[in-house]
């Protein structure tokens, strides 16, 4: 099947909204971590969201050229058509964008997606996220309701934030913010319905204590009640069919009450990127630690080419994202609930 359409996508949407379970969103890098990803997604029988940061799509592009929006092209054409092999929907997403790189990034992407519209094909990405939290709320909204207006034209979502995610990610560093920047109130998710509702489908981090990274049990507190309350002051003034769709930023190392507490809330997609690095990771430490003097050409031997061939190593690296990707979907619930096929 290939990636989601835009119907496709919304109906995903609706789904997990509907039935109170989410979508991991995993960050990809490469060919390889696509694969782990597509993998993990089918066996689970989920559907899912994969998505490409600006960093991401620089080191996609290669070292040498470090062009984040053509690195993110080339990701999700090949995503594309790898997708075709698998028998569950997944959309293509793009994380953090912030105001400074909406030309280089966002602008490019979006272009992407019109000539292919052109060609009779549908959008590159399903959904984008503009990042507008390093501004007032007001400028926020005065540039997310720009930019979903030019979304909406192409049938993609946009993805926005008011209030600031903790911690570190992409170069982007908000761990010296005062610890009231960290929590959406009721008002601000009040004010981004009206603003973005009559101009197109959104999703909406809103900010809860979430902190991009892992940390240690009781290092970061959260408070899932934020998103209740503002879900609740949304539908209050405007109706039931108002609740919006919410993303949960931060997600890697959170407990497992506080994950599922906020799918009872509208949390339709949560973010994981730090676990799955280490999944990536790790087995390819110890392919390397197991087999060092093969991996090394030491005292002059010729090593083992079939322990230091890349591929040796990055096989295994595949199947350990794949399979802490599939906890993920337990955790939210998706496991066995796609429904390719069906729509």
């Amino acid at each position: 099947m290939p990636i989601a359409t835009p119907a496709q996508y919304r109906a995903m949407l609706d789904a997990a909204q509907k039935g109170g379970y989410a979508y991991p969103a995993i960050n990809v890098t490469s060919i390889t971590t696509i694969n782990g990803s597509l993998r993990a997604f089918a066996e689970a029988k989920s559907d899912g969201i994969i998505q490409v940061s600006t960093g991401g799509g620089e080191f996609a592009s290669g070292t040498c050229v470090k062009d984040a929006a053509f690195g993110a092209i080339i990701l999700a054409e090949a995503a594309h058509r790898l997708a075709e092999k698998y028998d569950v929907l997944v959309a293509l997403h793009t994380d953090h964008c912030h105001p400074a790189k909406v030309d280089s990034f966002l602008k490019p992407l979006l272009q992407a997606s019109r000539e292919r519209i052109a060609a009779g094909k549908g959008p590159l990405f399903q959904s984008h996220m503009f990042d507008g939290s390093v501004v007032a709320l007001d400028e926020n909204l005065k540039l997310s309701r720009e930019l979903l207006k030019e979304c909406a034209d192409l049938d993609i979502i946009l993805e926005i934030e008011a209030g600031c995610v903790g911690g570190e990610e992409d170069g982007h560093d908000t761990s010296g913010l005062p610890s009231e920047k960290l929590y959406t109130t009721p008002e601000d998710m009040l004010e981004v319905y009206e603003a973005l509702s009559p101009i197109g489908r959104f999703l909406f981090a809103a900010t809860f204590g979430n902190v991009h990274g892992t940390y240690k049990p009781g290092a970061v507190k959260l408070r899932p009640e934020i998103l209740r309350d503002g879900q609740a002051a949304v539908m209050a003034k405007h109706g039931a069919t108002a609740e919006m769709d919410l993303v949960f930023h931060g997600g890697s190392g959170s407990d497992l009450s506080d994950i599922r507490e906020t799918l009872d809330y509208g949390v339709v997609k949560m973010n994981i990127d730090t676990d799955t690095q280490y999944a990536f990771t790790r087995p390819i430490v110890s392919h390397i630690c197991q087999n060092i003097e093969g991996v090394l050409r030491i005292d002059g031997e010729v090593g083992d080419k079939k322990q230091y061939d890349p591929r040796s190593y990055l096989k295994k690296a595949e199947v350990s994202l794949a399979n802490r990707l599939k906890v993920a979907c337990d955790d939210l619930r998706s496991t066995g609930r796609t429904i390719f096929g069906s729509v």
